[in-house]
């Protein structure tokens, strides 16, 4: 139904129907960058090499910050860091030669990308 309003108040009807607007994208964007890094995690799992079971089950999910329209998320490995870039690109054996680089950080950054802006295009539609 709607509202009548005199023009005096025209600007503040505007600014509280944009608040609310914000208000209402910053959740779904918060809701969307919690799900689909918990999704990147288990893809980040799943695609890593298993040689002990140590580097796959240290993926971890820390949030970074969360400021006011503004979160940030970081999907990383908390028990063999160093060993990330190694798996992902290859290295030099010592003997001579290389050993393969078995991409997962990768595609799970891929789909992170993609799934997350999707995610936002279906909660604000």
């Amino acid at each position: 139904m709607a509202k009548k309003i005199s023009v005096d108040q025209l600007s503040s009807e505007i600014m509280s129907a944009l608040d609310e607007y914000k208000k209402v994208t910053d959740e779904v964007v918060k809701t969307a960058v919690n799900s689909v890094s918990k999704e990147t995690k288990a893809m980040a799992q799943a695609g890593s090499p298993v040689k002990s079971g140590g580097y796959q089950k240290g993926w971890a999910v820390k949030k970074t910050s969360e400021k006011t329209g503004q979160v940030s998320i970081t999907v990383y490995n908390r028990t063999k860091p160093g060993l990330t870039h190694l798996l992902e690109k290859g290295h030099a054996k010592r003997g001579g030669g290389r050993v393969a680089g078995k991409p997962h950080i990768a595609p799970a950054e891929e789909y992170a990308v993609n799934e997350l802006e999707a995610a936002i295009k279906r909660g604000l539609s």
